[in-house]
């Protein structure tokens, strides 16, 4: 429990920090714009990148990881979109309800997972990003829109229009194919990645819209309640299926009880989705992590 308060601290302390900031006006309005969208386009993606490309991965193994993974995120997203079926939910409300659920905040995720045995869970969350994140934006991009929308030309130009999913993609192939990296090139993907981690993390916090809670309370419980409690219940189960690791299950548990991306509220409004909803769950769901992640740690492993 002790290490899990010391490993969300630094980031708990950063969101905060990047709350009040904006909320006092400390930066103005084109900073947090223009901080975001360089963290989204370049660091982020420059960390990404690095981290897999880099990571001592012994990929054999983590296949059990992999499809514990897949299998929680297939159950989900298919309630979601029989739930969305059955009550005839708009793709408005549907591709919110299936972000709140999926999708994760990298941010806090690499923070909290770099911490645990002495970073060992880091090359396990590695591969799970690599896999998660072009899923997770497929889904999520499906979910939102209009079944006249639905075809493969609009998802695709969504998808390639990713830096996220690019830069997964082509660090794993030259972690794979073993393909070296110039060293001039390799300390200046060092310095952006070691940038992105602090700045994404104040961007979160200044992200944050708790105004936009009252308007769908119940909604934003519900889906906080989801997110963060019976999801890493549900991981849990399946890591105890699958016979995993100590160290795997707790990085699977620790993934799933991450809050939804910030990124989700660009998406969904990119898209003409419910951004209200979005923005009150994103925010109910950062906050309460900082007391569901400890507890998860405590009661279930």
């Amino acid at each position: 429990m002790e290490q899990m308060v010391l490993a969300l601290f630094p980031a708990i302390a950063l969101i905060a920090s990047g709350y009040v900031c904006k909320r006092q006006n400390f930066f103005g309005a084109d900073f947090w714009a223009g901080a975001e969208k360089l963290n989204y386009y370049v660091l982020f993606p420059a960390l990404l990148f690095l981290s897999l490309s880099k990571a001592n991965i012994t990929w054999q193994p983590l296949v059990q990881v992999v499809w514990a993974m897949l299998m929680v995120v297939g159950v989900v997203a298919a309630l979601v979109f029989w739930l969305g079926q059955k009550y005839h939910i708009s793709p408005q409300r549907l591709g919110v309800y299936m972000q709140s659920n999926i999708r994760f905040n990298t941010y806090i995720g690499l923070a909290v997972v770099s911490t645990l045995a002495d970073g060992l869970g880091a090359p396990i969350l590695a591969v799970i990003m690599a896999v998660s994140i072009p899923l997770v934006n497929v889904l999520s991009i499906v979910s939102l829109l209009p079944k006249e929308q639905m075809n493969l030309p609009n998802i695709l130009k969504s998808l390639f229009k990713n830096p996220l999913i690019a830069s997964c993609v082509a660090g794993s192939v030259v972690n794979v194919l073993n393909i070296p990296i110039w060293a001039g090139l390799g300390q200046l993907l060092q310095l952006f990645s070691n940038s992105s981690l602090t700045l994404g993390l104040l961007c979160v916090g200044a992200a944050l819209q708790f105004g936009q809670i009252k308007q769908n309370a119940h909604w934003v419980v519900l889906h906080s309640v989801s997110k963060l409690l019976l999801l890493p219940v549900l991981a849990f189960g399946v890591c105890w299926l699958f016979g995993l690791s100590p160290l795997a299950t707790q990085v699977l548990v620790v993934f799933f009880g991450l809050p939804t991306a910030s990124a989700s509220y660009v998406l969904t409004k990119v898209l003409n989705g419910d951004a209200v909803l979005m923005a009150g769950i994103i925010s109910l769901q950062t906050v309460l992590s900082v007391l569901t992640l400890p507890a998860l740690m405590y009661f279930l492993l």
